[in-house]
């Protein structure tokens, strides 16, 4: 819709407020990196706000850009689930509500502890630990270095839900439903969507990346895949992604149609004996090249590999790994490092 605010300056300039129904907005941050997360608003009814931002920052930006549209401050909160760019910005809502699906409040405290992040920024910045992350880890120090670009972890106390459910609650806003579906494990183990019929919105939380690779860390590709049909039989008129810009129907398929594609090249480099890394420097990036962070690559054909070799699904990832691996994929692609 045709309501939108920009804001400049600091930390925060990336990021914008849009109207997208009667009564729901959402705040995104249109750099649409690692972090870079958004949040949604339904108004009606004390308020609602999806999704608290990665850092202190952003989620103050975002309380500011709430209130060009709504005074005051939201009854409740939900989380979509427990990644720390999603929920780091809980602190700033005392007294509310805090919703979220009992694996999500559960794992917050070991997927969104800050204290490891911050380490890993106050390591990138020192002469002698920035030296040794660059030999060991020159994957997890391209990463600070990205996030010291846009964001500021100072001060984050993690703030866990209030208030969890199991398979599906519904809110009830001044006559507006608010319906709160789980449908992980997906992205994550607690991944929630967040559904209001009455306007045809949903905000999908990672679920679905828009014009961004897709990162998931808990799941399978069926699940992701029926998830997504899901959202489709929802038949909504606009959908707030996790990352990137707010769409349609048409972000669900092409979203479909990369995990269908990057599952089925998975397949043929593993039955050709290929590990996981060396595929991903062959497969082409076909038209998804032009998606921010392409070298994300890796962790998709990992996640399959992992399910070809009947791994457990929510077996755990190796982050610093992880990102030291993408940084391979990037150089040996010639492509820009980015996360």
């Amino acid at each position: 819709m045709a309501h939108e605010i920009s804001v400049l300056g600091g930390y925060t300039e990336h990021m914008k407020l849009q109207q997208v129904s009667e009564s729901c907005f959402a705040v995104l941050c249109e750099k649409n990196r690692v972090c870079d997360a958004n949040s949604g608003l339904i108004n009606p009814g004390g308020g609602v706000v999806i999704d608290t931002q990665s850092d202190l920052p952003h989620g103050r930006q975002m309380i500011k850009l709430f209130g060009k549209v709504w005074s005051g401050m939201p009854k409740r909160v939900i989380n979509t689930h427990e990644d720390a760019d999603h929920v780091w910005g809980n602190q700033l809502f005392e007294g509310a509500e805090i919703i979220a699906h009992r694996k999500a409040a559960e794992r917050m405290p070991h997927v969104a502890d800050p204290k490891e992040t911050q380490q890993l920024l106050k390591a990138a910045n020192g002469l002698l630990s920035s030296l040794l992350l660059k030999m060991l880890h020159p994957g997890a120090l391209a990463i600070a270095k990205q996030l010291q670009q846009d964001y500021n972890f100072d001060g984050i106390e993690l703030v866990l839900p209030t208030t969890v459910f199991d398979e599906r609650h519904v809110l009830d806003l001044d006559d507006t439903e608010v319906h709160i579906i789980y449908v992980g494990p997906c992205h994550q183990a607690g991944d929630t969507i967040v559904h209001v019929p009455k306007e045809g919105v949903v905000f999908a939380g990672d679920v679905l990346f828009r014009l961004c690779t897709p990162m998931g860390w808990t799941g399978t590709y069926a699940q992701w895949l029926k998830i997504l049909n899901l959202i489709i039989s929802l038949e909504p008129k606009v959908i707030v992604p996790g990352h990137g810009p707010v769409c349609g129907i048409e972000g669900v398929t092409e979203m479909k149609a990369y995990l269908e594609y990057l599952r089925d090249e998975s397949r043929h480099c593993f039955e050709q004996g290929l590990t996981s890394l060396e595929a991903s420097k062959r497969i082409d990036f076909g038209p998804y090249g032009a998606w921010r962070a392409p070298a994300r690559i890796y962790l998709n054909v990992e996640r399959a590999y992992r399910e070809f070799r009947n791994e457990p699904e929510d077996k755990p990832w190796d982050g610093a790994k992880s990102f030291d691996l993408i940084y391979k994929v990037a150089k040996a692609r010639g492509i820009a490092v980015e996360y």
